[in-house]
């Protein structure tokens, strides 16, 4: 331990799969390896931290269930960092270092060598691991022909967290972009999840001797070679003579509570939404040569990146010329997943005159439940307290709640029992829901957002997203003025279908940079103001 001390996560991992490190396989489905965690402040080397009964486990709760046998086993400290934030609050929590909040791989973090044991809960003794290995930096991603990356030191940003905080933009620039000093591009942020590049690029074709990597999910036997091609069949297109010639960025702005910021003004991860339009945005058209103006910026994503495109088209309607949202996460807090988080007292179960019944929050084509809410949550009670898991229900505490007395975000329901707290759930509808807000301010934002918004999503979605779309349509093909754009389903598809029946999700979710380029050059054809550049970015 090269730190004097440590504070953080200490999570021990059990697995009888020896193919791959413990940490590795520790996730929320059912399927994940056996995971415990505790907090340790100010942990030194030779200090021992123990981890046995009482301690919540996931998928069993506690030690003391997990069966006699032999197993391979590995210790974790997720690594967290003193912030003192700009309102006063002194708050611990996992910085972002580079690898989007995974605390599996995030650089600094502390992991032991894994050993292969023999466990035995009736037996009394101890397992020693000692935390041996820090994980090494990540490099900075380096410029290509047609991926640059841009950093940004963000003001607003900075003066939250008390520190210096920077977005990264990997952009992909058309081309002979340097051979056109002249042309000014119009603008397309693909949001989503953190980004390591450029995704779903590639100049060289699928490697020959590629070893298959199948995809169960899809049933696809060698899906990493469907990636490759799909890659550089989106490169021919890119720099095919009709292809527009525009920008294409995907923003880093992962933080200390998760691998993106939800791209919107927050009590807990501060202006992100300002941040990226008003600092961000401008900064990379200055730098890339983008139009600047509003009728040339489009914004699309899918799941987390489908919400934020339309938030941030509702939240800055005079600022984007089109959302394309696929599979987004829940827009109407009425379904929440499944949870009504206005009118249901409880996320976890639904009470009957003679018992509960657990709410369930992941499925299949079939229906088939893979995960209860209950479930997911106490993956997250293991993994981080205090919202610190990088986990779904915790982003979302972080993003759309308040800040707690102690720095921390005050959570929608008590992750322990799933009793929802109202007073949270009102926050969360007047600032965040993005049905509410329409349906609120429709007078003032309808005529800014007419033909702007356009969501897609299949109807049995995994994370039941299409509950929520379903109560955003009822809105919006009743609004007046009318909404002027389009709601789409997908038959039988999960999550996450982002609008073309004509090809299966395995495809279309590697499609996103090309997919909405049509609807994008016929929304700049009609919207575009009276001496727009419609020319300069238009070079074969």
């Amino acid at each position: 331990m090269p730190e004097a001390a440590y504070d953080g996560r200490v999570l021990v991992i059990f697995t009888r799969d020896g193919r791959s490190e413990p940490r590795f396989q520790a996730d929320r489905s059912g399927n994940s390896a056996q995971v415990f965690g505790i907090d340790a402040d100010g942990l030194r080397a030779g200090r021992p931290v123990s981890i046995g009964g009482g301690v919540t486990g996931y998928p069993l709760e506690d030690m003391r269930e997990v069966p006699k046998g032999r197993y391979f086993v590995q210790a974790v400290l997720h690594k967290y960092d003193t912030f003192k934030l700009g309102n006063g609050k002194v708050v611990k929590l996992p910085a972002a270092r580079g690898a989007g909040q995974n605390w599996r791989r995030e650089p600094g973090n502390l992991v032991s060598t894994p050993i292969e044991v023999d466990f035995d809960p009736a037996r009394a003794g101890t397992i020693a691991l000692t935390l041996d290995k820090a994980l090494p930096p990540l490099p900075e991603p380096k410029d290509t022909e047609f991926v640059r990356y841009f950093k940004f030191r963000s003001p607003s940003l900075s003066k939250f967290w008390g520190r210096d905080v920077y977005l990264n933009g990997h952009v992909l620039v058309p081309r002979d972009f340097d051979k056109h000093s002249e042309a000014r591009f119009p603008l397309v942020v693909n949001h989503g999840h953190f980004p390591e590049g450029f995704s779903g690029f590639s100049t060289t074709p699928p490697d020959p001797d590629l070893v298959c990597v199948p995809n169960a999910r899809f049933n696809e036997p060698c899906y990493n070679r469907i990636e490759q091609q799909e890659a550089y069949d989106f490169y021919k297109k890119w720099v095919s003579p009709d292809f527009p010639r525009m920008l294409i960025v995907e923003i880093d702005h992962s933080n200390p509570y998760f691998d993106d910021s939800y791209a919107v003004n927050s009590a807990n991860l501060g202006p992100y939404g300002d941040a990226i339009t008003h600092e961000f945005i401008p900064a990379l058209e200055k730098k890339f040569r983008g139009i600047g103006e509003g009728w040339s910026r489009f914004v699309y994503g899918g799941s987390t990146g489908g919400w934020i495109a339309l938030a941030v088209q509702i939240f800055y309607p005079d600022h984007f010329n089109g959302a394309f949202a696929a599979c987004p996460d829940t827009i109407d807090f009425r379904q929440t997943k499944q949870v009504n988080i206005y009118d249901e007292p409880n996320a976890f179960w639904r009470e009957g005159p003679f018992g509960r019944v657990p709410v369930m929050i992941n499925r299949n084509w079939l229906g088939h439940v893979n995960w209860t809410n209950e479930m997911e949550n106490r993956y997250e009670r293991v993994i981080g307290s205090k919202t610190r898991s990088g986990g779904q229900w915790d982003i979302w505490d972080a993003v759309y709640s308040p800040m707690g007395k102690d720095g921390y975000p005050l959570p929608i329901w008590d992750k322990k029992t799933g009793v929802i707290d109202k007073k949270v759930a009102a926050h969360w509808r007047e600032n965040y829901d993005l049905r509410h807000i329409l349906a609120r301010d429709w007078k003032t934002l309808g005529p800014k957002l007419h033909g702007k918004l356009n969501i897609y999503v299949g109807d049995m979605d995994n994370f039941y997203l299409n509950n929520a779309v379903y109560l955003m349509e009822d809105f919006l093909e009743k609004a007046d003025p009318p909404y002027g754009g389009e709601v789409k389903y997908g038959d039988r598809a999960e999550h996450c279908w982002n609008g073309d029946p004509t090809l299966p999700n395995a495809i279309t979710r590697l499609r996103y940079n090309s997919m909405y380029v049509p609807k994008i050059m016929d929304r700049i054809a009609k919207t575009a103001p009276a001496g727009a550049d419609l020319t300069s970015w238009r070079y074969r």
